[in-house]
């Protein structure tokens, strides 16, 4: 499949190249989201693209359902923003966050008294995918091909990529590009010979689709906080709505002993849902829709492989508990459509210049993607607390969702707040929050304690944060 036919006498000569002789100034392996966007912002700027997918049917996924309102402006400076119309998208307005029942509702924030509510928005993933890979299809710079890359091509005297093996229909074949960008998704076959880190994984979440579940808060994301890991519920159509019910490994409670992971959820999660979502999800789960996916961070590594650029969940994943990951994505793609531009790099072949820009591009995108990256991992310690530290600084944050200053911590959450010393600030404000909830429910023979919990719950949020605090200053 191409975005042009070859006998077209319209067809520029770069466009021919393409398709005749299978060559381009970059060739994109993976056609999601940001694969799409970023052969639609190359190709903008006057570069040959060549887009390749191993499947170019509807994607049918889980997770990237939830666009926050940071990744809906970094598609409107894209100049794609009307990919999210006519798909049956639902705008998302906030979160609505309920604590053993008590429930609380966090809109976005907006960028003045006077200014509309930011809006993120929730879609199936496969069409929101479709209308992306018919943005490519129809810019004259950009040919879509459909085949399986199997492979790297690399020079033995210069070790530099010079394109890609692929399989198309059982026929061996190749593109190359003077820049190649690996962005094949979370299980990508070119990280482990060109990624400094490998993903680390805690848990799964595992999906449902409700069908007319009537949730509380209409147009916000949910999230279930009680003693078990966190579920969360929006809806992505007219008549269909997401349950992701996060499982970390090895949890006792969905053993097999204890019926499953199907067990679990009919008796421990069944009960805590809305009552409008209960029969709908019983219904589904009756019905064996259930899937999975891993819940993995893998932090971010420079680009130092000559004619090789990896982006996306190949480079760089955090727990999808926050919904950032489109967000990442879309604002990676902004800032490589400026380092990467013919004003700055004339020649994509130069690749010690273009070294030289990925590894700027490295430390500027940490702005925005390293409160994302944080904020969803500290979240995820806190929502599925497994200790009475952890479990008080659960109970501290939502009483902080209650009464404390939520247009931060929401604004972070959005993508809307870059600055990561906020993050900070905000997450050291709910410890100390939490330890004041504590000690007022402390009864008074055991206040004498109250210095070692005030310095567990510290010491608890230090070990959270900091690490990955760490990983984004220094990796």
């Amino acid at each position: 499949m191409a975005s042009v036919l070859k006998d077209d006498a319209s067809l520029s000569t770069a466009a021919q190249r393409r398709i005749d002789n299978h060559e381009a100034d970059v060739v994109i392996v993976g056609a999601g989201v940001l694969g799409c966007a970023l052969a639609v912002a190359l190709g903008k700027q006057g570069r040959s693209v060549i887009l390749l997918e191993k499947s170019l049917e509807e994607p049918n996924r889980i997770v990237g359902e939830l666009l926050q309102p940071g990744g809906v402006q970094a598609l409107e400076q894209l100049g794609l923003r009307d990919c999210l119309d006519d798909i049956d998208g639902i705008d998302v307005k906030g979160y609505w966050v309920s604590y053993f029942g008590e429930p609380v509702l966090l809109e976005y924030p907006k960028s003045s008294p006077t200014s509309p509510t930011p809006l993120g928005r929730a879609f199936h993933h496969g069409r929101f995918v479709m209308k992306l890979r018919a943005a490519a299809l129809s810019c004259p710079n950009v040919t879509v091909v459909e085949t399986k890359v199997t492979g790297l091509i690399i020079s033995p005297d210069t070790e530099e990529v010079r394109g890609v093996e692929c399989m198309t229909k059982d026929v061996k074949d190749s593109y190359l590009g003077q820049l190649t960008v690996a962005a094949d998704g979370y299980n990508s076959d070119f990280r482990k010979q060109h990624h400094q880190y490998t993903p680390t994984r805690r848990s799964k979440f595992y999906g449902l689709e409700l069908i007319d579940a009537k949730l509380p808060a209409p147009n916000t994301g949910h999230v279930l906080l009680s003693d078990n890991p966190p579920v969360l519920m929006y809806q992505i159509g007219t008549h269909e709505t997401r349950i992701l019910i996060d499982i970390p490994d090895n949890f006792p409670l969905a053993s097999l002993q204890n019926g499953g992971v199907k067990g679990y959820m009919r008796n421990n999660i069944l009960p805590q849902l809305p009552e409008g979502a209960q029969k709908p999800f019983s219904d589904a789960l009756e019905q064996g829709q259930l899937r999975s996916m891993p819940n993995s961070f893998l932090p971010a590594a420079v680009n130092k492989t000559p004619g090789l650029m990896i982006l996306g969940d190949a480079l760089n994943m955090r727990h999808p508990l926050t919904g950032g990951g489109m967000t990442v994505a879309l604002n990676d793609v902004c800032l490589i459509r400026e380092l990467l531009s013919p004003e700055r790099a004339p020649d994509l072949s130069n690749t010690g210049l273009v070294l030289e820009q990925l590894a700027e591009f490295h430390w500027r995108r940490k702005s925005s993607s390293s409160v994302i990256n944080i904020l969803a991992q500290a979240l995820y310690a806190l929502f599925a607390a497994d200790n009475q530290y952890l479990r008080a600084l659960q109970r501290g944050c939502f009483r902080y969702f209650q009464v404390g200053p939520v247009g931060g911590p929401v604004g972070l959450l959005a993508g809307l707040i870059k600055k990561p010393l906020v993050l900070v600030s905000h997450f050291f404000s709910v410890a100390f929050l939490s330890i004041w909830v504590l000690l007022c429910d402390t009864p008074p023979l055991k206040l004498i304690l109250a210095p070692y919990y005030a310095f567990m719950i510290l010491y608890t949020a230090s070990v959270v944060i900091f690490p990955y605090i760490w990983t984004e200053i220094w990796y």
